[in-house]
């Protein structure tokens, strides 16, 4: 079942730099959310502190009802949470298949040294998951590439690679940090059709950081924008990208004088 995502009076602090000041959204389940806002925005700190990897000052984050502000991301998994990053951190001599297949480790029945001792049960589960990760692979277009190592593939396909493997731990919540970063205009269209189809049919709530705003109209029913780690407005794309100072954070106030 799909999660919900809420969070309220996030704040974050590096020394005496606050990186994020009260932020505040809630995401439905089932939804697809976006993150939006110039560079240096606060979107890939803010989804550091949802992940785990980063321990707000104060705020709240919960998912459904538990509360996982400065939970560890290990844990996290365990309430149904996955996320990509900009750079995937793939094993780039084992094949797409393995690749894929690391990200079910947290599915796989009792501990490494029943694993290392390939025990019947533990492999029952691994031929089961190998399987599973195959189906996956082909569902998202990417079969051809199951035995190829990922040193083959390029930047933008390691992304697709890294959303699948994403998907094998069966989430109910997904977080993409800039996925569509680095493909070439003709995949784009079928990353969005991948989306979508992931939340359709496998019932996830979706929160895509994304620069492409194209990708963002495509997708999401609802955005919020940050700048300078602060909430500036939420709504619908289309109100976004006509919001004068959404236009004004990406442009610059000068900029915008000057147009006008």
């Amino acid at each position: 079942m799909a999660a919900r995502l809420t969070l309220r009076d996030v704040t974050l602090r590096f020394g005496g730099i606050t990186v994020l000041h009260d932020v505040g959204f809630e995401v439905e389940p089932g939804q697809i959310f976006g993150l939006v806002g110039p560079n240096g925005a606060g979107k890939t700190s803010l989804f550091n502190c949802i992940s785990g990897h980063y321990r707000p000052n104060s705020g709240s984050i919960t998912i459904d009802d538990a509360e996982v502000a400065g939970v560890r991301p290990s844990t996290l998994a365990k309430h149904g949470l996955a996320r990509t990053f900009q750079h995937p951190g793939l094993q780039l001599r084992e094949t797409v298949l393995e690749n894929v297949m690391l990200g079910a480790h947290t599915r796989l029945p009792g501990g490494p040294v029943e694993w290392a001792a390939r025990l019947p049960h533990t492999w029952r589960s691994e031929r089961k998951l190998r399987a599973e990760a195959g189906t996956l692979l082909e569902r998202t277009g990417l079969g051809w590439a199951i035995d190829n190592t990922a040193d083959e593939l390029s930047h933008g396909l390691h992304k697709a690679v890294e959303l699948c493997r994403a998907l094998m731990s069966k989430p109910r919540l997904l977080l993409l940090d800039e996925p569509a970063a680095g493909l070439p205009h003709s995949e784009v269209q079928q990353f969005i059709e991948t989306v979508r189809s992931i939340r359709d049919n496998d019932d996830i709530t979706v929160v895509i950081v994304e620069h492409n705003m194209g990708v963002i109209s495509a997708l999401t029913e609802r955005v919020v924008v940050l700048d300078h780690g602060a909430k500036l407005m939420e709504g619908t794309a289309a109100e976004a990208q006509s919001d004068p100072r959404v236009i004004e954070a990406y442009l610059g106030k000068d900029e915008v004088d000057d147009a006008a």
